[in-house]
Formats: C-alpha cells, structure tokens, sequence
C-alpha cells in the first residue's frame, strides 16, 4: 500500500538531529523523497541519510546555514534539480543560547543576532527559495516555531523572541501565499532532544509541570508535521502546540 507522501517531495531543515531527523524518517516512511539539510553535524546527517533509505525512500544530504541567504537559495534549488519537483518545506532549523531571563546583560548583541538570523531570516529566506517549486506543486510550510514564542518563557529572551517573529511569520505567508501554499506551524513544549544534553534537570522538571506526565519526544513533534504535510487541507496560518497541556 502506498504510503500518505508517496511521490512526494519533502526539504527538512536541520535534519541531522531531534525534531528534524525524526521529521524526515517519518516522512520517508510515508513515502517522501527527503532533503536533508545540515548546517555542521555531517555524520548525523549521513546518519538521517541512511535511516531514509532504509524505509524505502530516497534522500540526499544538503550541507548549508540557513541564515546565508545564497546557501538557503542554493540547498532548495538542489533538492528541486535532484527529485523534479518540492512539496513539502518543513523550517526545522534553530539556534539559541541559555541565557537566563533576568541576566539583561548576558543576551549580547551577537547572540541577539545569531539566533534572530538562524531562527527568524533563515526561515523566510528557505520559505522564499522554495515558493516557486511549492506553487506548481500546490503543497506546504510548516515552520517549527516553539511555546516560548506564545509564553516568553525559554532558552534566553533573544529565542523567545525570535519564535514569536516566527509565528508571525507563519501568518503573514499564509496570508502572502494563499491560496497555492498553505503555511502552518507547530510549537512544542518542551523537548527531550539533543539540545538539553547536560541539562537533563530541565527535562524532569518539565515532565513533573506538564499534565501528561512526560515532555514530548521529538516523534511527538514528527507526527504533527505528518500530519499536516498529508492532510489539512483547509488550515493555514495557524500554530498548533504540541506541549501535553503544559500550557494550560
């Protein structure tokens, strides 16, 4: 039986770990030939790679930061040249510094910006590279912002902010794009990932504050992203969270 994304085309954006490996795995065993994007970490997206290919999909393996312009222009028109076609960009890639809210001080002016450039202008600069390919394919952005981007809480001040832009930026594509490509986002909680390694008590804090008993799981956020690349086909500009009722 053919799979939700058979014959699909999908560009994931930092890839090679967390959310975005668990992203594209998904998506290729739906059937999706699958773009991965990496800014730094090659084996772990050679290690993406190869868990594509193992469910049966192609995949080939971008290299390129998502804050220069010229390399976001340059790993989507590799992934159109490669497959023929895009459907699916999911902005996965994202930066922060753990830079505690009160310590004004601490968020320097070049933390600002490298996480305001990864976060907020890598994401516009992927999602206006791939326009021209997702409107002949009528298919979709979904953008991973996060809960901070609602609550203020998070990393730093800088990534809170940067997600609320994102968010932003998720309506005002939606609105920009319509009614070829429709634009939706997805906000987790709290994630058990790579990016808490050594900071393994905000975790089991999260997990003893949230209703359901545990964080989410970077499979958690993947099965959202599915969902919406394969169905919801009169949403847009919306942001769905993915928080186990942290929130509430």
């Amino acid at each position: 039986m053919a799979g939700r994304l058979s014959g699909k085309v999908a560009l994931v954006t930092g890839a090679s770990s967390g959310i975005g490996q668990a992203t594209a795995l998904a998506f290729a065993r739906e059937g999706a030939a699958i773009g991965v994007n990496y800014a730094r970490s090659e084996a772990g997206a050679q290690a993406t790679l190869q868990g594509v290919r193992k469910a049966g999909a192609k995949g080939i393996v971008l290299q390129g930061d998502v804050a220069d312009e010229s390399r976001a222009r340059a790993f989507v028109d590799a992934t159109v040249a490669e497959f023929g076609r895009l459907d699916i960009l999911v902005n996965n890639a994202g930066t922060t510094f753990f830079v505690d809210l009160a310590d004004l001080d601490g968020m320097t002016s070049d933390r600002w910006d490298r996480i305001m450039d990864v976060n907020v202008k890598g994401l516009f600069w992927c999602s206006r590279a791939a326009v021209p390919a997702l409107r002949s394919s009528r298919g979709s952005i979904i953008n991973i912002t996060s809960i901070a981007g609602l609550t203020g809480r998070g990393s730093s001040m800088a990534y809170a902010a940067s997600k609320a832009a994102a968010i932003s930026l998720t309506k005002s594509l939606a609105i920009a794009l319509a009614p070829d490509i429709r634009v939706n986002s997805i906000a987790p909680g709290m994630v058990d990932s790579p990016w808490n390694t050594g900071r393994e008590e905000r975790v089991t804090s999260a997990a003893a504050r949230t209703p359901l008993g545990r964080v989410a799981t970077p499979e958690d956020i993947a099965e959202l992203a599915l969902d919406m690349a394969a169905g919801y086909a009169f949403v847009t500009g919306q942001t769905l969270l993915v928080d186990g009722g942290a929130n509430l």
